[in-house]
């Protein structure tokens, strides 16, 4: 049973984001230049059905030829949010000439981690088995994650490269795609300090976490402490007036250890802060030169 400190924190999270995210989405569209394929069932869990869909978004024009894949991985404090918080930003992507799946997947504090993983795991062999159905190019798959979206692309990004840390998750398979770059957007990483927070930093955490969050699990989730140099190429993002501003820089240092392929950037100025995960408000310029610099490195990664 779900303890309800763990309900009531989820329940103020889910109140107030969602309350932006519809303010954010009021009025918008699906682009008349943009084909969708909705509510794709991807998992089996009778008892949360609605957070294994998926959507598939494709360029109008594009006549179902393969095409470079994009993964939305949402964000949310780890218990908020779906795929159609996203669908507006995810579309956005796909008009610059990607298939974008866009999913839900589980939370907590309902269920816990590795859930998540799972779940994204299931998405990812998903693209296999139907890239021919929906044109896609499995040796061009790209992932981003904003937020705890990001922490939770980290991890599965340390997964699939690092063997010794997939002992941890047997249900992480070997399979015909090539995860060719991620953009990590305003994530969280470090998990260890959350404990130390603000009271509800420190629900959600124990609310995620299988045993409440022991030292063994706070590393385990620890999005830094699994990279290696096999880690893919990484667009790392933050900006003035991100709360998690200090986040960024830290991944960016951590893969530049380890000598992986990234490109950091912070938008914004101290004259004119942004907020967190700005870059899902399509309508805001400085979203859209951000969203334009991260598909410009996934493409400079496509391999023909």
């Amino acid at each position: 049973m779900v303890k309800l400190k763990y309900k009531i924190a989820a329940y103020q999270v889910r109140k107030a984001f969602g309350n932006g995210d519809k303010k954010r989405d009021a009025g918008q569209t699906t682009p008349a230049d943009i084909i969708r394929f909705d509510n794709i069932q991807y998992g089996n869990d009778k008892k949360y059905p609605k957070w294994q869909l998926l959507d598939v978004y494709r360029p109008k024009d594009s006549d179902m030829k393969s095409l470079p894949v994009i993964v939305v991985v949402h964000g949310g404090g780890w218990v908020y949010g779906n795929k159609d918080v996203y669908q507006f930003y995810a579309m956005r992507l796909a008009q610059r000439g990607f298939a974008v799946v866009n999913y839900s997947y589980r939370l907590a504090p309902e269920v816990k981690f590795p859930a998540s993983l799972q779940d994204t795991e299931n998405v990812f062999q998903w693209i296999c088995n139907n890239s021919e159905k929906y044109g896609f190019d499995t040796q061009n798959v790209f992932a981003v994650g904003d937020s705890a979206g990001g922490h939770l692309l980290s991890l599965y990004a340390s997964a699939v490269t690092n063997d010794e840390y997939a002992k941890n998750f047997p249900f992480i398979q070997k399979k015909p795609l090539i995860l060719r770059g991620v953009g990590l957007n305003c994530g969280k990483y470090e998990m260890a300090d959350l404990l130390k927070g603000n009271i509800q930093s420190k629900l959600l955490i124990e609310a995620l976490m299988p045993e409440s969050g022991t030292d063994e699990e706070l590393e385990l989730i620890n999005g830094v402490a699994h990279i290696t140099k096999d880690f893919p190429p990484a667009f790392v993002m933050t900006c003035k007036g991100d709360f998690l501003i200090s986040q960024g820089p830290v991944m960016a240092n951590v893969l530049e250890e380890k000598g992986v392929q990234h490109q950091f950037k912070c938008y914004g100025s101290d004259e004119k802060p942004l907020w967190h995960v700005f870059h899902c408000d399509p309508k805001l310029p400085e979203a859209v030169v951000c969203n334009d610099d991260e598909c410009n490195f996934f493409k400079s990664l496509i391999q023909k």
